[in-house]
């Protein structure tokens, strides 16, 4: 029996964004067909160790309250209160969070964190236990929280720097960490979203998504680094709107990634490509969602030419932000 769906809570979003990624693009072109900016490829021969492609899981750490968020069953969405829809949620923070982080720790692969500001403070120890996990893992800043603090993209570029500002002065305060990347959330940049980013000192973005390699937006704030994080290998789009398991994920990512080290093999003078795999804790951070997680990682990591590693360490290898 499929699943309902469930994904009608980001549909306003997704589908503006859906609109903008219609129009074919390349990491070759001289204009960005979004911002109009300038923007060009990134060369990178190969990853370290010789590697082809590179793979960044990136966790979605996420504040969405009560009444918000994704939903498991919008028939039950008028209920008061919505029992089964808030325990979804509020399973994916307790338990799927420190699920996810163990599972890392486990397999001892690094992994980015996209984080809103707002949830270190709000779920404090179980923050404290998933940091502590994976305590080396980049922080990318991804707004404030999810749901009722997001960009605010109708008061243009000033505000969204300013919005970017608190955001990242918001999780230093928090974490001590100091980010450098962004992921605007609930997928829903827009134009300005790349220069404010880049005015907040922003080095890299997740918004790009619409290439397999690196590019570089020339913003008038100064360049912005475009990691690929592609729309379709994003957990919770396959799981809520497209009705796909943990096991259709697991076939998913490994004949993508797979595939990307085909294509290397064949011709080892092709540009090195990447991919950012978007993961949520209401996907992954369930006892069947980690086991076929585990299996993906397990099995790319017998891969020669896959390099498993995070946001900042790709952005590093492209010269975009300084050694630590």
């Amino acid at each position: 029996m499929r699943k309902s769906n469930r994904w009608a809570h980001f549909a306003g979003p997704v589908l503006a964004l859906g609109l903008l990624l219609a129009a074919p693009a390349s990491a070759q072109e001289s204009q960005d067909w979004i911002t109009g900016l300038p923007r060009q490829a990134v060369n990178v021969p190969s990853w370290p160790g010789g590697r082809k492609v590179a793979v960044c899981f990136v966790l979605y750490v996420e504040v969405w309250g009560r009444g918000h968020g994704p939903t498991f069953r919008t028939d039950m969405i008028g209920r008061d209160p919505d029992v089964v829809n808030e325990a979804f949620r509020q399973y994916a923070i307790t338990m799927g969070v420190p699920r996810v982080g163990r599972l890392f720790h486990d397999e001892g692969v690094p992994l980015s964190i996209a984080l809103n500001a707002q949830f270190p403070a709000r779920y404090l120890d179980i923050w404290k236990r998933f940091r502590t996990l994976v305590p080396d893992a980049p922080i990318v800043a991804h707004g404030l929280n999810n749901s009722t603090d997001l960009l605010p993209l109708e008061q243009g570029l000033e505000a969204q720097e300013a919005y970017i500002r608190r955001t990242l002065a918001m999780i230093a305060q928090e974490t001590g960490a100091q980010s450098t990347g962004w992921s605007s959330p609930s997928v829903y940049p827009n134009g300005d979203t790349f220069t404010a980013a880049a005015a907040a000192g922003i080095t890299y973005t997740l918004d790009g998504m619409d290439s397999d390699t690196l590019s570089r937006l020339e913003t008038p704030a100064g360049p912005l680094l475009l990691i690929p994080y592609p729309a379709v290998t994003v957990d919770m789009g396959q799981y809520l709107s497209r009705d796909r398991d943990p096991e259709d994920l697991e076939r998913f990512w490994l004949d993508y990634v797979t595939e990307l080290a085909r294509e290397a093999a064949a011709d080892p003078a092709r540009e090195a490509s990447v991919v950012a795999i978007g993961l949520h804790p209401f996907v992954v951070g369930t006892p069947a969602g980690a086991a076929a997680l585990r299996r993906v990682i397990e099995a790319l990591k017998q891969q020669k030419l896959v390099w498993i590693t995070d946001t900042q360490a790709v952005a590093r290898a492209a010269g975009s932000v300084p050694p630590q």
